[in-house]
């Protein structure tokens, strides 16, 4: 196959890519040689800024089926109609780590999903587990400054992380899914996904359900001991991208059921009284004796991209993309995520990344943003500007039909550590495991423990104990053969 000439970025065609223009043979380089110095620039900005979070991550494109009907509880055209499908892109993330980092480290997994709808796009972010570690996002720059690097010594910091969550008892459930084989998932395809937060759907008379997404892995839930992960971690630490790519291009597509949790304001006013739970606290779960799982439909990822660097590195995310029939909810962390993410991309990938393919929307668009860096599709010769006396023509509701939300209360900071709940879901997790995996976690969780302060150690002891005093008494018995008596 004939490759193509070769040309600059403004299709200009090289003569020579082997030798600089030189005064003389041996004699300096000419700064006319645009084509050099082109070369040199772009390499030199070769690399966007990698994302804080979620920094090393594979992606793949496929299509969502409906298979059972939700229409009566949204308007979204995406669940019109069962056999109804959408095309989807799906990337996959390790959280803490730097681009380079490996695979299998123990760490939550990304789980961001596109739906690419004749309405616009809808960005469903979330992670491989239902939880989170904190629920208010004004902490979180201070969490994930403790998962990166301590900033004198340059290295990751176990006595950071133990810190901030012996500190944080709302951490003690995630931290258990962390600690244990779930936190070291065998590659992407053999791992849940989960929206995480709560979301809504609003129906045709504007009524509003929240709900929770859920993404069951079809190829089974297979997960790395602590030794198996360290060992491909040094043998190939891009062992989840290398098997998701090599499944695709053998055809071995993966699949996940789409399910879906569902309660009205009200159902979830009565849990709230019942268990004391704030059913808009990212750290808790809603539990499925309480709110069972509804199947809608079935996600698989088919093609892979053809260029990373544009296809996924590029693709930039944002729970605020919602369509019509779609929602928020009052849950803070989402209601941080909702402005941050978007904003990162501003700031990563650019002005105007929703311009890039993988991110632009695939149904026709026209907003009155203009110019900025990479402006590919800012409007023509259309209009800029909205007259005001055509603005709210029509509008009802919130702007895409549902009914206002009624909002209560005084406005102000309010801190309820101390005064919830953070322990009986992190124990009954711990209680479902089997007496290996209850092993595996206190053993997991001992090797970082073995480094942190004493004091640290004691208070983060301390909640193992609330949670089920089984549970403290497994991580104090690991620490021993490390050298820890904590008797």
């Amino acid at each position: 196959m004939s490759q193509p000439r070769l040309t600059t970025a403004s299709g200009i065609p090289v003569a020579d890519n082997q030798n600089s223009l030189s005064a003389g043979p041996r004699g300096p380089l000419l700064l006319q040689d645009f084509h050099l110095i082109e070369k040199l620039q772009h390499f030199n900005r070769e690399r966007i800024p990698e994302r804080v979070v979620h920094a090393k991550g594979s992606g793949a494109y496929g299509s969502f089926t409906v298979t059972h009907d939700i229409s009566g509880l949204t308007t979204a055209k995406l669940f019109s109609h069962i056999g109804k499908q959408t095309p989807v892109f799906l990337r996959f993330s390790t959280v803490g780590g730097e681009k380079g980092s490996a695979d299998t480290e123990r760490d939550p997994r990304g789980f961001a999903l596109r739906f690419y709808t004749e309405e616009g796009n809808w960005d469903l972010v979330g992670n491989n587990t239902p939880i989170f570690f904190i629920k208010d996002p004004i902490n979180f720059p201070d969490f994930i400054h403790t998962q990166k690097r301590d900033p004198q010594t340059n290295l990751k910091s176990a006595n950071m992380m133990f810190d901030f969550w012996s500190h944080a008892p709302e951490s003690l459930h995630q931290v258990t899914i962390l600690f244990s084989n779930r936190g070291t998932p065998d590659g992407y395809r053999h791992m849940d996904g989960f929206g995480s937060h709560a979301y809504s759907l609003i129906d045709e008379q504007g009524q509003r359900v929240y709900v929770k997404w859920h993404f069951k892995t079809r190829q089974g839930i297979r997960n790395l001991s602590a030794a198996d992960a360290t060992r491909i971690a040094g043998l190939d630490p891009d062992y989840a991208q290398r098997d998701l790519f090599n499944a695709i291009a053998t055809q071995d597509f993966p699949q996940w059921d789409v399910k879906v949790q569902v309660a009205s304001a009200a159902e979830l006013d009565a849990w709230s009284a019942r268990t004391g739970w704030n059913p808009f606290d990212l750290t808790k779960v809603w539990p499925h004796g309480d709110f069972p799982l509804q199947p809608v439909g079935v996600l698989e990822l088919n093609r892979n991209p053809e260029n990373y660097h544009a296809e996924v590195e590029q693709a930039a995310f944002s729970p605020a993309n919602v369509v019509p029939g779609l929602g928020y909810s009052p849950d803070k962390m989402l209601q941080g995520r909702l402005f941050g993410y978007h904003d990162a991309q501003l700031y990563r990938v650019g002005t105007n990344h929703q311009h890039l393919p993988v991110n632009a929307p695939r149904c026709p668009f026209h907003n009155h943003q203009r110019d900025g860096a990479m402006a590919i599709a800012s409007g023509g010769a259309a209009r800029n500007y909205q007259r005001l006396d055509s603005v709210g023509a029509g509008a009802t509701g919130m702007g895409h039909g549902e009914r206002e939300l009624a909002l209560d209360g005084n406005a102000g900071r309010f801190d309820f550590r101390g005064q919830e709940d953070d322990y009986t879901q992190a124990g009954d997790l711990f209680r479902l495991m089997t007496p290996q995996e209850r092993q595996d976690l206190c053993d997991n969780l001992a090797g970082p423990l073995s480094q942190v302060d004493e004091d640290i150690l004691q208070r983060q002891l301390g909640h193992f104990d609330r949670a089920d005093p089984a549970y403290g008494r497994g991580v104090r018995a690991s620490l021993k053969p490390l050298g820890r008596n904590v008797d």
